[in-house]
């Protein structure tokens, strides 16, 4: 092969294609076809026909059949799904606040049905902070939690109208943390009592169930956590790329799977059902929530469709038998907040994994690890960036002096081989046996600079994942008009001057002898390009840096080579 280049270029080329015709599906409403993302549809909320027994209201009809069925334990009641309040039930919401999050309790089942983060702009208006849970006319996304117990009983649930114990509601002066307390009445023997501790500084929230058994016969319930939502993209989030959002269920047998909404509704869901460790959460681009149990306790894994669009990931866990008279207290974790990694690692093991870098993972941590301690000291993630960049080249400096070696090399003996090929382009196997024969003297293997390069495309991947993942690019400045390196630069700048510098690296490789190779080299780069004019600004600077510093080294080998840098440019005839 006459251009070292074009084996690398053919790969991204196609890889584009490949990246460019499955947007193009989702955008026209179909199938991806190689990369599937979760399934988008309306959301859809429908209220439950409920009937008040005892003290509590309960919904009398049940959920339809879950699709995974790993909660359905025989002799228990199924979770009762998600609706409306019971006819005539008088409920309140409250809202309580710390120094990153606002959070919003509904009384029906003191559920956790909206949360906005202070630190984080939504992107369709800066001045409001970004809005994950929420439960309103065109999105459902909610943390539940509840009682179950045998077929026929009822216990307190997600739909029990609860009182909210008088306290605090924000953080004081001084104060570290504070409770919000939720008081069931008493239905089938049982209160529950939840109390959410609200700490500063923390998306976590210590969440505590104390069951108390108010009747005359000892109980065993199981408490049940849950978080339903429906199954539509996040809103505002680009079809250029595509990033999962679906439920996803870690314990260390398994580890890390993740499930499209799509496999829920087909009923082709395969994870762990039962379990002593994990968690289950719910996942999209930068944000999650997940409800963490201890370790040790024995629960079930439930991944379920609650209704139309409306599906639901949770655990259920077993307690033992509670006494009349006597509670039991089970402490368990909610968090609801952004993916940051060195948070989400101290929190729960595994729990980090909602960042997803997919199979790169191995190598993106690393990557993520550096890019962070570069930013301790920088203080700034556009320049970080650009220093990852630099630190990469230098470790791979000497594989890229190969790689530009050799293709000097070739660059030197492409006059004798273009003569060659016009003299004997009648005679294409006299010509093959001339090519090899120039080869061999000069000391040039075409194939040289391919595998050093190639070594290196999986880690730049692998950094592209992590620039794409990481909700630190969120709203972070660079300088001048990059005011958010998540988004695609508002003036297209950066895209321009990355084509520019990707037109300048063809310019500078050797020209294919072939004509039509050489258009191809040009035009690959150019659709390649078009790509990035939707990309992050972070990830086309990092392109850009990455192609200014290869020029700068590819000029300097080829000139130490004696073979003179010049731009082979492109002839159309």
């Amino acid at each position: 092969m006459n251009d070292i280049r074009r084996t690398i270029l053919w790969v991204i080329f196609g890889f584009s294609m490949v990246l460019l015709w499955d947007q193009w599906q989702v955008h026209n409403g179909q199938k991806p076809t190689f990369f599937p993302s979760a399934a988008t549809q309306s959301a859809k909320t429908v209220a439950s026909a409920p009937a008040a027994i005892g003290s509590a209201s309960v919904p009398s009809t049940a959920i339809p059949a879950p699709v995974m069925t790993a909660s359905s334990v025989p002799g228990v009641a199924p979770i009762p799904p998600s609706g409306m309040p019971a006819v005539g039930a008088k409920k309140e919401q409250l809202v309580v606040k710390n120094d990153v999050l606002t959070l919003t309790f509904d009384t029906e089942g003191g559920t956790l049905v909206r949360s906005v983060f202070a630190n984080y702009a939504d992107m369709t208006d800066q001045n409001s902070g970004f809005m994950l849970l929420d439960e309103s006319n065109a999105r459902v996304y909610v943390a539940q939690t509840g009682l179950i117990g045998a077929a026929g009983s009822n216990l307190p649930t997600h739909k029990t109208i609860m009182t909210a114990v008088p306290g605090d509601r924000a953080l004081r002066d001084g104060q570290n943390q504070f409770e919000v307390k939720f008081e069931s009445p008493s239905v089938g023997g049982i209160k529950l009592v939840k109390t959410y501790t609200v700490k500063r500084g923390a998306y976590d929230l210590a969440v505590r169930h104390e069951i108390i058994n108010t009747g005359t016969e000892a109980v065993t319930p199981q408490l049940y956590l849950q978080l339903v939502r429906d199954g539509n993209k996040p809103p505002g989030e680009s079809s250029f790329y595509s990033t999962f959002t679906g439920p996803a269920i870690y314990t260390e047998a398994k580890k890390y799977q993740k499930v499209e909404f799509k496999d829920i509704e087909n009923n082709k869901v395969d994870v762990e059902k039962k379990a002593t460790n994990g968690y289950v959460a719910m996942v999209q681009h930068y944000f999650a929530s997940a409800w963490i149990l201890p370790d040790g306790l024995t629960r079930d894994l439930f991944l379920r469709k609650v209704d139309t669009n409306l599906y639901a990931a949770g655990m259920i866990t077993p307690l033992e038998s509670i006494a009349p008279g006597a509670s039991k207290t089970i402490d368990t974790k909610f968090y609801v907040g952004p993916q940051e990694e060195k948070t989400l690692e101290a929190l729960a093991p595994g729990l980090e994994l909602v960042k997803d870098y997919g199979w790169l993972t191995i190598l993106a941590k690393p990557l993520y690890w550096l890019l962070y301690s570069l930013h301790e000291f920088i203080q700034n993630w556009g320049w970080s960036i650009v220093a990852l960049v630099l630190l990469l080249k230098i470790a791979f400096y000497w594989l890229n002096a190969k790689a530009y070696a050799s293709m000097a090399k070739m660059k030197a003996v492409n006059p004798k081989i273009m003569e060659m090929r016009e003299r004997l382009k009648d005679k294409p196997q006299e010509m093959q046996q001339a090519m090899m024969k120039i080869y061999k003297e000069e000391k040039v293997n075409p194939m040289g600079g391919c595998f050093p390069i190639m070594i290196q495309i999986p880690v730049f991947i692998a950094l592209y994942w992590v620039l794409l993942s990481s909700v630190e690019m969120r709203n972070a400045p660079w300088i001048l008009w990059i005011h958010d390196l998540s988004s695609p630069d508002p003036y297209f700048i950066l895209p321009v001057v990355m084509t520019l510098t990707t037109m300048l690296q063809t310019a500078l490789n050797p020209t294919p002898p072939d004509p039509m190779q050489a258009k191809l080299m040009w035009f690959m780069p150019l659709i390649f390009s078009v790509m990035f004019f939707f990309f992050p600004a972070g990830l086309v600077m990092y392109w850009i840096t990455n192609n200014i510093l290869s020029i700068a080294q590819q000029w300097m080998i080829n000139t130490r080579m004696g073979v003179p840098p010049q731009f082979n440019l492109p002839k159309f005839k």
